[in-house]
């Protein structure tokens, strides 16, 4: 999903290229955009659907557009669904991401020690089938200014949910690390060791103030953090 222009198509680009070299077999590749110029052929640009909230001045929908993927009819889509977040970088095989069990899975919200018990949900990557649950769409729609007072994003509203209805799963440990919690050596080694893709994983997650180009550079956003070049990045994160 792609909206507005903090991204560009290369990475819509570049994420096609990794699912197709990880992948087994032929699938359909989507994105969901409000402009589709410049994304390789290979890629069905499709627009998102609206959510019709109601926003103060200035104010933006975020992530929530993350919950139009959950339409009882998307353009017509059907079957198995794998969302991934743009900014992800794909380092292995993803073909078991669509052989786990469960109804819906997403990564277990990274574990640092204030989240400790939450059931929260990480939606950089996550399963379901199409159209199985338009209701969590529904309720949010016929509900918005309730659902945005009581929940702080789309991923908290949509794992509680999920989990009260006993459909929420998560992928194993170390399928989805986090780049800036698992990725980066420990003070004070992150000033002499690059940073590393941990053993396990096959989609490392950049969220927070990291994101791929950033890693590469050597670059975080926030004072008196410090990283080296990440050139692994580079070797996965191409067209």
């Amino acid at each position: 999903m792609k909206w507005g222009t903090k991204y560009g198509p290369e990475y819509v680009n570049r994420l096609y290229a990794m699912v197709r070299r990880h992948l087994s077999g032929d699938f359909r590749f989507v994105c969901l955009t409000d402009d589709g110029q410049g994304v390789r052929p290979e890629v069905s640009c499709l627009p998102i659907p609206p959510l019709n909230l109601h926003l103060a001045p200035g104010q933006r929908d975020g992530a929530w557009k993350k919950l139009t993927t959950f339409e009882a009819d998307l353009h017509g889509l059907r079957g198995t669904a794998l969302f991934l977040d743009l900014d992800v970088v794909i380092v292995g095989s993803l073909d078991a991401f669509f052989e786990h069990p469960g109804d819906f899975l997403i990564i277990r919200d990274y574990d640092r020690f204030w989240r400790r018990g939450r059931i929260t949900g990480n939606s950089s990557v996550y399963r379901f089938e199409l159209g199985a649950h338009a209701d969590v769409l529904g309720y949010f729609r016929a509900n918005l200014d309730k659902v945005q007072a009581e929940y702080r994003n789309e991923q908290t509203y949509l794992s509680d949910v999920l989990h009260k209805q006993g459909k929420l799963a998560y992928w194993p440990d170390g399928w989805c690390p986090s780049f800036k919690y698992h990725g980066i050596p420990a003070w004070p080694s992150n000033y002499w060791k690059a940073p590393f893709v941990p053993q396990d994983a096959r989609i490392m997650v950049f969220h927070g103030e990291v994101n791929p180009p950033d890693a590469l550079a050597g670059r975080r956003n926030r004072r008196f953090r410090y990283i080296r070049p990440a050139h692994w990045v580079a070797e996965h994160w191409t067209e």
